[in-house]
């Protein structure tokens, strides 16, 4: 990265008041997302952020070093040796690894939900899959996977460009919901239409939120009826019971016409429901037509609720869903991790001997606040802004900023491949001469091995493979080599009967795990790699990687939780634990 953009991002630092962002992962205030066609928006907080407490002189008070430093070298494989100046701690080396430890002040980082859009630009279900195991909606960009319940799962399928639901009984309610439970606030809106008007009773479509299961959840709903007209409702259900929370049917048009879209808008605000609903093609109105409170409903799903009436004569009738989008969402208990470690990157791996040198990087490093590796981590989490690079082979280039993990195949899986420099969208000579050109369709994006090389790598100068490379002193370009062949230590391997305890795991540490993930059809031992943060507000190891379900890096737990605690599949596929 360049000096340039450096000093872009210490500039902001330096700006800063009582929190500080680091780098350019935003720490502003909460703010209102966009609100299209008027009316209030949903309060967010930043998307993430890396915020520092009050930098002033009570800020730096544990980092005021003392004259003399000890070192000394701790009990335990890998051997470490600890730094102390003043009665405590301020840095702790490892023998053959090249980052650092160091005591700082103290820093949060968090993540909240990021907007997305689902326009199902994917053909499923995948036939070649057994019927029982065809993911029927399949997975939303960014915004988890879908669960799809209803009397027969053949009803609901994906062509590209629309996900559809086929109403073949009456009286019996299809649920498309995303696998997001968590959610509170949420601006979220659907457009569907209905390829006939139905006959004997209506047919409706409703955009539900709050979800907790089948038989509790709030809807705004719009009833399309057998002389056309269409109306909006605004109902909770609790234990099957259906109660209206608006004071009456709305007649919003007469006489529609099928294959007619309308799009439903929800905003939820604490306990303050607003809905409104509008044909597609015209004008968003400015106004709610429902405003209403409840809090009979805490965190839940969002997703979709498709119902024929009973005595609706002329099924099947099919609803077309073209879009699926949340503008805004927060999360009941966003991740949040804090701590006063920092982790810095030597120019090489220390050696186990305590130089003059060394003390005097540890003490210029004592206390800065410039970026180090967690925050360049936490600078391609969601919302954060985009930096380029103002010299150097990338000048020009996007260097930071929200990531993405990889762009669609037709069945709407992400492809994997995208390394640092087709985030940058640009070429790269590797120190074996092997030249990469950049990949237009994974500009912006990084996998799980790309997302690590781009912070170990392109911004702390750890030497980059081409490859698999097996010399030690390159992090090769896949998991399942890193594991084996990445320049540094083992901390510690599973026995292959359970994950590691990894008693020395500290931040910056390369987690890799035995996912599974179905990719390809040979056996490996790892095939996805993180880096460790630090322990969340309940206590839980908490790490950050670039994940598929998410659509790019994140320390959530939306499609598995980013934990090394507890039974989730991270949990308990933790492989290999290694330090840079």
């Amino acid at each position: 990265m360049s000096h340039t953009s450096r000093r872009t991002l210490l500039a902001v630092l330096a700006a800063s008041a009582a929190t500080a962002p680091l780098g350019a992962v935003s720490a502003t205030p909460a703010v209102a997302a966009p609100a299209p066609g008027g009316g209030p928006a949903v309060p967010v907080t930043p998307r993430s952020s890396v915020t520092l407490e009050p930098l002033d002189a009570a800020g730096f008070a544990r980092t005021a070093l003392a004259d003399t430093f000890t070192a000394t070298v701790l009990p335990g494989t890998p051997a470490r040796t600890e730094i102390i100046s003043g009665g405590e701690r301020v840095a702790l080396l490892t023998h053959g690894a090249r980052t650092v430890l160091l005591a700082g002040p103290k820093r949060t980082f968090t993540e909240n939900k990021k907007p997305f859009a689902d326009d199902f630009r994917r053909t499923l279900p995948d036939l070649a899959l057994p019927a029982a195991s065809r993911p029927y909606w399949g997975t939303s960009p960014g915004g988890g996977s879908w669960s799809t319940l209803g009397p027969a799962p053949a009803e609901y399928s994906v062509t590209p460009g629309a996900g559809v639901i086929a109403l073949t009984t009456d009286y019996a309610s299809r649920h498309a919901t995303l696998r997001d439970d968590r959610i509170t606030d949420v601006d979220v809106r659907a457009v569907a239409r209905f390829d006939k008007v139905p006959t004997g009773q209506a047919v409706s479509y409703a955009l539900s939120f709050g979800y907790q299961d089948t038989h509790n959840s709030y809807r705004a709903r719009l009833s399309f009826l057998t002389t056309g007209a269409v109306e909006l409702r605004v109902e909770k259900e609790v234990a099957d019971k259906v109660t209206q929370l608006s004071a009456a049917p709305l007649t919003l048009a007469t006489g529609v016409p099928a294959g007619t879209d309308w799009t439903i808008r929800v905003s939820r605000e604490g306990t303050r429901i607003r809905a409104k609903a509008w044909r597609s093609a015209t004008t968003e109105p400015a106004a709610w037509a429902v405003d209403i409170t409840d809090a009979t409903f805490g965190a839940g799903r969002v997703g979709l609720r498709a119902l024929a009436n009973e005595g609706c004569s002329n099924l099947p009738v099919k609803l077309t869903v073209s879009r699926f989008q949340v503008d805004a969402g927060n999360w009941e208990e966003p991740p949040s991790v804090t701590h006063g470690d920092w982790v810095r990157v030597l120019p090489e791996p220390f050696d186990g001997t305590w130089t003059p040198e060394l003390e005097r990087t540890v003490r210029d490093w004592a206390g800065s606040v410039a970026p180090d590796v967690l925050a360049y981590a936490a600078m391609f989490l969601a919302g954060a802004p985009t930096v380029t690079a103002g010299t150097g082979p990338a000048q020009g280039k996007r260097v930071l900023g929200e990531a993405g993990y990889g762009y669609l195949d037709p069945q709407g899986y992400r492809y994997e491949g995208a390394d640092f420099h087709e985030y940058m969208d640009t070429g790269w000579t590797f120190p074996d001469g092997t030249r990469t050109g950049p990949s237009s369709k994974q500009v912006g994006n990084l996998d799980c091995s790309g997302y690590t090389r781009m912070v170990f790598g392109y911004h702390l100068g750890v030497p980059l493979a081409a490859g698999e490379d097996t010399s030690k002193t390159r992090i090769p370009r896949k998991s399942r080599h890193i594991v084996d062949y990445a320049p540094g230590v083992r901390v510690d391997r599973t026995d292959g009967t359970a994950p590691p305890a990894a008693a020395q795991l500290q931040p910056g540490d390369l987690v890799l795990f035995n996912a599974d993930s179905g990719d390809d059809n040979t056996v490996v031992t790892v095939d996805h790699v993180g880096i460790y943060l630090g322990q969340d507000a309940a206590g839980k190891r908490r790490f950050l990687s670039s994940r598929k379900t998410v659509n790019g890096p994140t320390m959530s737990d939306l499609g598995g939780a980013s934990l090394l605690d507890g039974t989730g599949t991270y949990a308990k596929t933790l492989h290999t634990v290694h330090r840079i």
